[in-house]
This record gives structure tokens, sequence and C-alpha cells, in this order.
């Protein structure tokens, strides 16, 4: 080893010490972290490992970074790239890389009575720039996006293009959602439409010029699950992380997490290299991953934490504290913030798991319907994983644009089975596979009234069978 070496091993020895970590960088450097050390990781990291892996397997399905896909039909059971998907608007995912230039997204107007778009890096910051709410999509615009770290631009202005991003995170998905009006097929049709003709350029291009290359980077491997990462190459990813994401300086949680990573060998603006990191144990870290999931899952039932919790949930950088961005991070990443859209989940009358040998039906009458402006859906999940149940109808969701049917009384029964029941229609039926599987349910309320929302109670579903 060179001096320079030993004096660094020294100073990052000293670090670890001082917060606890017994820590020896170079080859065969290890740690000996306790269990709360471990935990602490886990928790810090969780936001950054769930986006990587959802922000990098939605570039790896539509070919790669700057690239838009408008999916003009509803999600189903092989939606893999993000737990708890939505079923009940449809998705235009631009994902972009904003490195080199920042990038233009040249958005159409709407024939929709909901769209909005969302911003997110793979800090798990949600940011809502336009929506139908604040009077947005009426006419056709120009939104420019940038990052701190973005070649050769500060956020001047630009001829022609209308609004200006600055983003968090230097590879960001930018995820328009739009309600389909899938029971009016000329409106359908139009909104399809409109959701194809979303374009993407450089400023590089729109100047006049050619697009950079960003194909000049590699990625760490994305884990099928977030616990594949902890387990297998968490502190490469992080260090990726590092490279591409904006710390602020009086942020609390940012320094935190820099600070838990600093001992271990990983800091912002450096090469990752195995040979000058610790050695963590992967599979601790990774049962401590999968065992704080169902944790977590457990509160989205609690009636305590709900009523505190759920306004706060998707919000901008300086808005949220560690426990909520644990939560969201696990229970389903880059959903909308209460102004645009609330996720009550929906729990058993007796207080028991959903589980899928027994049949349950969800009954609201007329004035116990979610007091949506937008529209409400129902959708069913396995537990396990957050992902659709599989059945030949590929039915997942009760809605609008699912599909239901109101009684006569303008209330409505929603049956979670194995077979339809008697008199019941299709369209409120959500079917299931008769095994021992738990699952998981989840309300939609798009644009809700917040003050109605205080008075108003999620349904419970009843065991029939």
């Amino acid at each position: 080893m060179t001096r320079t070496m030993m004096i660094m091993s020294t100073a990052l020895l000293l670090v670890a010490c001082s917060i606890g970590y017994a820590f020896a960088a170079g080859k065969g450097g290890s740690t000996a972290l306790n269990d709360e050390q471990l935990m602490n990781i886990v928790k810090r990291s969780y936001q950054y490992v769930a986006m990587y892996n959802v922000n990098n397997k939605f570039a790896l399905k539509q070919g790669g970074w700057n690239t838009v896909d408008a999916d003009t039909t509803l999600k189903d059971h092989t939606m893999k790239e993000i737990a708890r998907p939505n079923n009940d608007t449809l998705y235009i995912g631009v994902m972009l890389d904003l490195r080199k230039d920042p990038m233009i997204i040249d958005i159409p107007a709407f024939d929709s009575d909901y769209v909005s778009l969302m911003i997110t890096g793979y800090d798990h910051y949600v940011n809502v720039p336009m929506a139908t709410r604040l009077g947005d999509f009426d006419k056709p615009e120009k939104i420019l996006l940038y990052t701190e770290r973005t070649e050769g631009y500060k956020g001047e202005p630009v001829d022609g293009v209308d609004r200006i991003f600055e983003a968090t995170g230097d590879f960001v998905s930018a995820v328009f959602r739009v309600m389909p009006h899938s029971g009016d097929a000329e409106r359908f049709d139009r909104i399809s439409k409109q959701m194809q003709s979303v374009k993407i350029f450089s400023l590089s291009e729109h100047q006049g010029g050619k697009a950079k290359p960003v194909d000049d980077i590699s990625f760490p491997s994305v884990g099928e699950r977030d616990a594949d990462i902890f387990e297998k190459n968490l502190l490469e990813v992080m260090q990726f992380v590092f490279n591409h994401t904006s710390f602020a300086d009086d942020n609390k949680l940012d320094q935190a997490l820099l600070e838990t990573y600093k001992p271990l060998g990983i800091i912002p603006g450096r090469q990752f290299d195995p040979a000058q990191v610790a050695k963590i144990d992967g599979a601790a870290l990774r049962k401590i991953a999968e065992r704080i999931i169902p944790e977590e899952m457990a509160r989205a039932n609690d009636a305590d934490f709900k009523q505190k919790n759920l306004t706060e949930l998707f919000q901008p950088k300086g808005k949220m504290n560690l426990e909520l961005l644990l939560f969201q991070s696990i229970t389903g990443p880059i959903g909308l913030p209460a102004s645009e859209a609330m996720y009550p989940a929906i729990g058993t009358a007796d207080g028991k798991p959903l589980n899928a040998l027994h049949d349950y039906v969800i009954r609201m009458s007329k004035d116990e319907l979610p007091p949506a402006k937008a529209f409400w859906s129902v959708t069913l999940y396995d537990l396990k994983n957050g992902f659709f149940i599989p059945n030949d109808r590929k039915k997942y969701s009760i809605g609008k644009n699912g599909g239901m049917k109101l009684d006569d009384n303008g209330g409505i029964e929603i049956y979670v089975a194995a077979e339809l029941p008697d008199g019941v229609s299709e369209e409120n039926w959500l079917p299931i596979s008769r095994q021992d599987e738990n699952m998981d349910i989840v309300m939609r309320i798009y644009v809700p009234d917040l003050e109605k929302m205080k008075a108003w109670k999620e349904p419970l579903a009843e065991q029939v069978q």
C-alpha cells in the first residue's frame, strides 16, 4: 500500500470509528456493523434503491434514456417494473438523461378531464409542475428540464420554451398520467393520438444543432426486487446515485445520508472501486429490507397513521421526513401528492389479512363514495410484490376507466372472488385464484376534495366465503 493510500485509509477509519463503524479500507476491508447501523443504512437508502430500480427498469423497457413511450393501453399483470402500478389512467413515460444537455418536452393540449406531469429522480421526491387541476394542458407548451450538473446550461431563459424546471437528479422520469375516457370511443381515440404526439429533444437540437450522445455511461445492475440490490450491489448503486443526485448543505436528510456512507468509502464524485470500499454483509441488509416491507405495509391499514400522514406523501424535497420516504418507497413508488391523488388502503371488517382463500365484498352507498373531483378506482394486488393478480379477463381495477356499474341508488358492491357471484355485474368483479395468497387493495382518489376527505372513511372488505 502506498503512503497516500495509508493516509486515506487512516482518515476513513477515524471517521468510521467516530460514528461507531469499524471499517478498514482497501482490499479485504470489512465492516462490523450492528443491527442498528444496518437498519440505519437500509432506511436511509431505501428511497434511492427503489427509485434506481424503477427509473432504470423503465428506461431499459422503452429502449434507453431520452426516450418517450406513450402507452395507450391500460396496464396488466405483465407490468413488473414498479410495485402497485396504476390501472386506471394511461401513462406517457419520458426517461431523461440530463447530464450533457437540457431536454425539452413538447406537450400538446389534451382533451381529458385529468392529466398530470410528475417528475422524479433517484431521491424519490415528487414534483408536479403541470396538472389539469392547475389549469394546464389546455394549450400546447414546451418545458425544459436540467440539473445543476447539466453541461453548458445554468437555467437561463430559452426562446420558444414556456417553462424551465430544475430537477434534483441527472436521470429522471417525467410521467404523464392521462384519464383515457375509455367509455367514449371517439374521445379515447383523440386522447390516444394526443398522447402519441408528445415529443422530446435536446436544447442543442432546439437551437439547430445535433443531439449530444448519452451512451458513454455504464449503470449498475438493477434488481428484480429492491432487496436484490441491498444484498448484491448496494454500494455500487449508491455511488452511482451519489454522483448523479443533488445534495443540499442545509438539508438534514441529505447530510445524514452522506455521513452514513462516508465511512463505507462512498462519497459524491468518486468512481466506484470495490477494492477501495467496505465489505458489507449483503445478506444481513437483505434480511432487514425484507423484514421492514410487511411492517410498512401494515401501516397502510393503521387508522392513526393514515389520518396523520396520507396528505403528507409524495412531496417535493424539503417537505418530507425519512419515515414517510421509507413508507412511500415500499408501498408504491412515485405516487402523486394529496392535491392530485390519495391512496387509502382497504382493510377487512374482521381485521384479518386479505387472503385469496376467501371471497370478499366492498360496499359503498352513494353517500359513501370517495369525494373525488376527477375520478376514483379500487385496485387489487398481491401483497408480497405489489403486482396485479393474473386473470383471463385482465381485470385488475374497478372504476370509471377500468369499468364499473353503480346500482339504482348510485352505490356499488365490488366483489373480490374466485368465481363471479350470482347476480353480480362483471364490471364489479375482481377475479382471484383460490390459493393461500395475501392480497392488497388500494383505492385511488384523483383530485380529492381535501375538506370532505377529513370526514370520509374508506370502506372495509367483508368476507363472504
